[in-house]
């Protein structure tokens, strides 16, 4: 489960002989605790927006006057509360300051988001399907085949539209071997496809390729922003 570490330095403390945060930071990194974090600015940089009777209020400062402010972020990925608890114990500014440690909202998972992405595409292209197979893709996605480069959902979609003229009847798209790394707002995952179709010649398409693709979280849902297909000589099976 996830972990959001907030990190809230004391302006009153005194941070001389504060330990370094960097041993903390590469021990959880390796250890694959610590998925992403960063520092934030002092709180006077800080702006706050209210909008009362539909007016914008902008006030300079952190939203609230307290000695304590929020330093800067982490997000964990531990297996219990206890887990994420005793990782920000041994933060440096834990000494000093306080961290507060909370549970992500517990929406769907990423990767069954991602997957679902994907079989979405296999649909798709079976049923020649173009609006729902570019649907799948970001507005500046890029895509690289067949030592082509192809930049943007509209580019791809008349690549699409034109590599389906060539065949006829459905496009059966297999997936062999699927694998997903979610990191944030970013994923990338590594598939075995197998692209099986009829020519308009009559002669078939049994075509094995390696895809490596980049994801983007929109908001909503997934696209794909990035796709790299190339042929593979492994053996079909």
């Amino acid at each position: 489960m996830k972990y959001m570490l907030l990190v809230c330095g004391d302006d009153t403390a005194d941070a001389s002989g504060m330990a370094p945060v960097e041993p903390w930071v590469e021990d959880l990194g390796d250890r694959r605790v610590r998925l992403h974090g960063h520092r934030l600015a002092l709180p006077d940089r800080a702006v706050t927006v209210r909008v009362r009777g539909g007016e914008v209020l902008r006030s300079d400062g952190p939203f609230a006057e307290t000695k304590e402010y929020v330093a800067g972020f982490d997000v964990l990925e531990c297996d219990s509360l206890e887990e994420a608890v005793e990782a920000a114990s041994r933060h440096p500014v834990a000494a000093l300051g306080a961290m507060e440690v909370r549970p992500f909202w517990e929406d769907e998972d990423a990767a069954t988001q991602i997957r679902a992405l994907d079989a979405e595409l296999t649909s798709a292209l079976r049923e020649r399907d173009v609006d729902r197979m570019a649907a799948c893709y970001a507005p500046d996605v890029a895509e690289f085949r067949d030592g082509r480069e192809l930049r943007g959902v509209g580019a791809l979609r008349k690549s699409m539209e034109e590599g389906l003229t060539y065949v006829t009847g459905p496009v059966t798209r297999e997936v062999l071997d699927f694998r997903v790394h979610v990191d944030e707002s970013i994923a990338f995952g590594h598939a075995l496809v197998r692209l099986r179709a009829t020519r308009t010649d009559g002669a078939p398409i049994d075509d094995l390729m390696r895809v490596t693709t980049g994801y983007r979280d929109a908001g909503l849902r997934w696209l794909i922003a990035h796709e790299h297909v190339s042929p593979t000589t492994e053996e079909r099976s």
